[in-house]
């Protein structure tokens, strides 16, 4: 297929290939938030373990699986002149995950229940490393770059309004002890929301891409990789800022225990800062969304950091909870622009065939740091206390802010063809 061919292809579908991605990232988000918002999953293993090292292990584990395979994933793709079906196989996959979760809450008794979390939290990542990989080459395929910022932020803003209420009624399963396992009700509804989400990537048509790599093994594509981070001195530092905004991570599964040391948390507050931080990171994305379709993902990557850094100082010198609301609220509009933003600047570098290895460097450098922050921050928590992990974390968000600054330039103005 010739250029200009596929070009007309992507328009002619683009409407339909719009919704599709809309609905899916509605639905799809909605249930995924539940799982990965920083106050159900860090909560539930608290109570099961009773150790911060195993919170953080948890989502240490989950970043280490989303570490391990995305350069695996760009190698079993950058060949394929069509994606989806593998997205299929592999989106499944993860959400097999999140139903292990919830029937691990119903059938296993709790000393076993912790570490199974743990297990499938580790499998789960590693899905969703691949995931990565698949699913934001199919967006640079039937997305064109100008259409793409306000598409992120509105099945972004749509997700984070129904996991919202979907949130708050969590909170609710959970002081009812839904089913015998509050916990356990929730994530079972993240997985039927999830699965109904893949349903709606049926409806994508996907053209065939004009040029793709050849076929070669995973072995020969890493020893390629120096060769394509000296080939653009920008992308670089570009993931290098990434992964340090990923460190910042580290203090995610702790701002809510750090709360609970402040005041006593219920279920339905419990409830409320997830409704908070759904409807805030939604919320925002959308801005975010429009201003990366004015001026480049790199603006709001500088401003959505900044945002982040502001709302966990805020955080940590608050102890009432309307204030935690609001520290909760920035956090997530922070956090939301940094992945938004990081996860499409990515594919605004390089050529059409480099992008899915592109973005397997990115995601897989990005997610090293992101295995050891938590596991790192669980032993210092456990050690010391909350508060210095917040303060570690707001010092990695601050060097990310400065190398995006000092070494990353719009790469918007360079892209000619995608």
């Amino acid at each position: 297929m010739s250029e200009e061919r596929f070009r007309e292809e992507v328009q002619v579908n683009l409407r339909r290939n719009y919704v599709a991605h809309l609905c899916h990232g509605l639905l799809g988000q909605t249930g995924f938030r539940l799982l990965n918002a920083p106050t159900f999953i860090p909560f539930y293993v608290f109570e099961l373990s009773g150790s911060s090292i195993v919170v953080g292990l948890a989502r240490g584990l989950q970043a280490l699986g989303m570490a391990l395979t995305p350069i695996f994933a760009a190698s079993v793709v950058e060949h394929r002149r069509k994606v989806l079906p593998v997205g299929f196989v592999v989106g499944a996959l993860m959400r097999v995950q999140v139903l292990g979760i919830a029937l691990a809450g119903f059938f296993l008794p709790r000393e076993w229940n912790a570490a199974a979390v743990c297990l499938l939290l580790g499998f789960f990542g590693f899905f969703l490393g691949m995931q990565g990989v698949i699913f934001n080459t199919l967006v640079s395929k039937v997305i064109p770059v100008e259409r793409r910022g306000f598409l992120m932020g509105l099945r972004n803003f749509l997700a984070g309004v129904t996991a919202a209420f979907v949130g708050r009624f969590g909170g609710w399963l959970i002081d009812q002890e839904a089913l015998g396992n509050g916990y356990a009700s929730t994530f079972l509804m993240a997985f039927l929301l999830t699965a109904a989400g893949l349903a709606m990537l049926t409806f994508v048509r996907e053209p065939d891409s004009p040029t793709v790599r050849e076929k070669s093994r995973v072995r020969q594509r890493i020893r390629e990789l120096p060769e394509l981070l000296r080939g653009d001195r920008a992308f670089t530092f570009y993931f290098i800022s990434r992964a340090l905004g990923v460190a910042g991570r580290m203090a995610m599964p702790f701002y809510i225990l750090y709360a609970g040391t402040r005041l006593e948390i219920s279920g339905t507050q419990l409830g409320q800062l997830t409704a908070v931080f759904a409807i805030s990171q939604s919320t925002f994305q959308l801005i975010w969304g429009v201003i990366a379709d004015r001026t480049g993902f790199r603006a709001t990557f500088l401003l959505s950091v900044g945002a982040w850094i502001a709302a966990a100082v805020l955080l940590l010198t608050t102890a009432s909870f309307a204030w935690i609301l609001v520290a909760y609220a920035g956090i997530a509009a922070g956090l939301g622009g940094f992945m938004m933003s990081s996860q499409n600047l990515v594919l605004e570098f390089g050529q059409r065939e480099d992008i899915p290895m592109q973005i397997a460097v990115a995601n897989t450098t990005s997610e090293a740091l992101g295995v050891v922050g938590p596991i790192v921050a669980g032993i210092l928590a456990a050690s010391a206390s909350y508060a210095p992990v917040i303060v570690a974390a707001i010092a990695f968000k601050t060097l990310a802010l400065a190398i995006m600054i000092l070494g990353v330039d719009e790469p918007r103005r360079r892209v000619e063809t995608l």
